[in-house]
């Protein structure tokens, strides 16, 4: 067994672009595409949190997984958001993301009905046998009400070759840090990535892998940077770069859903996208939009 995780380093959770009439913008989209790229992002996860997954319809989510897959054309590799309250359903996604092209999916777990936690493990465990693909389980209890335990993620790990990791979108690291160490041992190509900006250090300290950092979509230097020196070991960097990407979170609460404040940070670093976002989402205010840019300048995104 190799024991490399597929997927390492840092994963773009790109926004959609639409146009302000709610279609998609192919050429706001590959702009942000291409940002993230030149940036030094390792993979782009597309119809995540970020990406409006929960507003938009079945065909505007195979339109962005499609335009994505075709817009990176082999350059990093793309995974593709299934989430879905329905198992079926996310089976479908999954099966469309295969017939496109995609490296991966990444899978919520079943949100608003309560389920007990078989059922959870139920439902991954079907994706699994019906998906030739890469699966990486989305973990964000704070979004979907329930948790997925390290000793769920364990058993799925063991049972489904084709799991692949885990996207932990938790407010603590401790969670973090009990998956790691009750999968790693079993399965040391298993990913685990921090959902949150600001652990993914604590999480590649720990013997994680990386992280879905959303300060790639208008600081990519960061994140990149913080994996980089990770990488060479140097303390100095990670430490400067860590008080760079804690500044982010913040921003991130001006407005919820946060949709907007990345679509305006990337736009204001230079990205020519719309910063249309779907209902009920709203845009940005001035006042907002003004914070915005006080931490942009902190980060030395804009002057």
């Amino acid at each position: 067994m190799n024991n490399a995780p597929l997927f390492r380093g840092t994963i773009s959770p790109v926004p959609t672009i639409w146009t302000t009439e709610g279609q998609l913008d192919p050429v706001g989209m590959g702009n942000m595409l291409d940002f993230v790229i030149n940036g030094g992002a390792d993979v782009v996860f597309c119809c995540g949190s970020a990406g409006e997954f929960s507003q938009m319809n079945d065909a505007q989510r195979r339109e962005v997984a499609e335009f994505t897959v075709k817009h990176v054309a082999g350059r990093i590799p793309v995974l593709v958001g299934i989430a879905s309250c329905s198992t079926d359903m996310a089976i479908e996604f999954g099966l469309h993301a295969k017939k496109i092209g995609a490296d991966g999916v990444v899978a919520v777990n079943p949100f608003y009905a309560i389920l007990l936690p078989d059922n959870i493990a139920l439902h991954f465990r079907r994706l699994a046998a019906a998906l030739d693909l890469p699966i990486i389980l989305y973990n964000f209890p704070a979004l979907t009400g329930q948790d997925l335990s390290p000793a769920m993620i364990l058993s799925l790990a063991r049972e489904c070759p084709n799991i692949v990791g885990v996207k932990d979108t938790t407010d603590t690291s401790r969670h973090i840090r009990d998956v790691i160490a009750a999968v790693k041992p079993v399965r040391p190509d298993f990913g685990v990535y921090a959902g949150f900006d600001e652990y993914m250090l604590e999480t590649l300290i720990m013997g994680g892998d990386g992280g879905f950092p959303s300060a790639l979509n208008f600081a990519p230097h960061i994140p990149v940077g913080l994996w980089k020196a990770f990488q060479a070991k140097d303390g100095a960097k990670l430490i400067e770069l860590q008080r760079l990407l804690c500044l982010c979170p913040p921003m991130f609460s001006l407005e919820s859903p946060f949709y907007a404040v990345v679509k305006e940070a990337a736009k204001l670093a230079g990205v020519k996208i719309s910063t249309h976002v779907l209902p009920p989402a709203v845009p940005l205010s001035d006042a907002k939009r003004d914070k915005v840019k006080e931490t942009l300048r902190q980060l030395a995104v804009i002057d």
